[in-house]
């Protein structure tokens, strides 16, 4: 439990949080000495009390991003960067991702989910997405390309390029724990604007670990039967695991022979949060490759 001095302090950091306040004006609100102050409080909480304003703030900015049309440039300044630039490195330090990626990807993980179908017609299954009563699921007995059926995701009316739907499931990490883990399927599809496959590894709090929707290879048009693969680790915290079938615009996408498999770690990762594939320097800095 914090003492009284640290839950006070708190108290008046979350109040004056997008405030430009100093130590010196904390310390005199609470009554003691900023250097006493700063003592107790990092021995209380782990952090230094700029440290907590900073990852506050940044936290503030994650949800102005998810839930505002806020530019990057007017968040920064609200929460006292001294420019977009400072604010960027700032927030990728902490989320792995700059403001701009996370704003993208975050929203299409909460539209996933923003409003889900009661009338589930396949054992498992969800219907979910951002407009989800402009899409249908079911199965189809004549379309498929192992077993006997293949799930359908088609929109059912001409839906725009804003919007999608998803067929979906949810299960526990339980068994998968420290592993990494290939996701795979087979997909066809018709006149689709864009759909792909996608998986993502959450932990007890609801935070994204591990993502990708093939954002960067993502189907287009009219394809034949076409094997597809996803590879995530699923660390020792996560508690579960989304995947589904993504389907943007309209058109018709079939889905079959869904596996999970245990990887090993020279199959490479595709999570799209993962910074370390990324080259080590610039390359055609002055365009004259090709």
């Amino acid at each position: 439990m914090y003492s009284e001095v640290t839950k006070n302090v708190i108290n008046f950091l979350e109040e004056y949080l997008l405030d430009d306040w100093q130590l010196d004006d904390y310390a005199m609100k609470v009554g003691y000495s900023k250097f006493h102050l700063s003592r107790i409080f990092k021995d209380e909480t782990g952090l230094t009390i700029s440290e907590y304003i900073r990852k506050r703030r940044l936290a503030t900015a994650a949800s102005y991003l998810l839930y505002s049309d806020e530019s990057i440039l007017q968040i920064a300044i609200e929460l006292h960067y001294q420019s977009q630039e400072a604010f960027t490195r700032s927030f990728k330090e902490l989320y792995k991702l700059p403001p701009g990626k996370y704003r993208k990807l975050m929203r299409v993980l909460r539209g996933m989910e923003e409003e889900y179908m009661s009338d589930t017609i396949i054992k498992g299954w969800i219907l979910s997405g951002s407009h989800p009563t402009s899409y249908e699921m079911k199965t189809d007995g004549e379309v498929f390309h192992t077993g006997t059926k293949s799930g359908l995701l088609c929109s059912k009316t001409n839906a725009s390029e804003d919007q999608f739907g998803t067929m979906m499931q949810s299960f526990s990490t339980e068994k998968w724990k420290g592993k990494r883990i290939k996701v795979s399927c087979f997909i066809k599809t018709e006149e689709v604007h864009k759909c792909a496959m996608w998986c993502r590894v959450d932990n007890t709090s609801s935070d994204v670990m591990q993502f990708d929707n093939m954002d960067n290879r993502s189907i287009q048009g009219t394809t034949d039967w076409n094997f597809y693969s996803i590879v995530l680790d699923v660390p020792e915290d996560s508690a579960s695991i989304h995947f589904g079938i993504l389907l943007n615009g309209s058109g018709k996408v079939w889905a079959d022979g869904f596996k999970f498999d245990e990887v090993d770690l020279s199959v490479p990762s595709t999570n799209m949060l993962d910074s370390s594939n990324l080259p080590l320097e610039p390359v055609n800095l002055g365009f004259d490759e090709m």
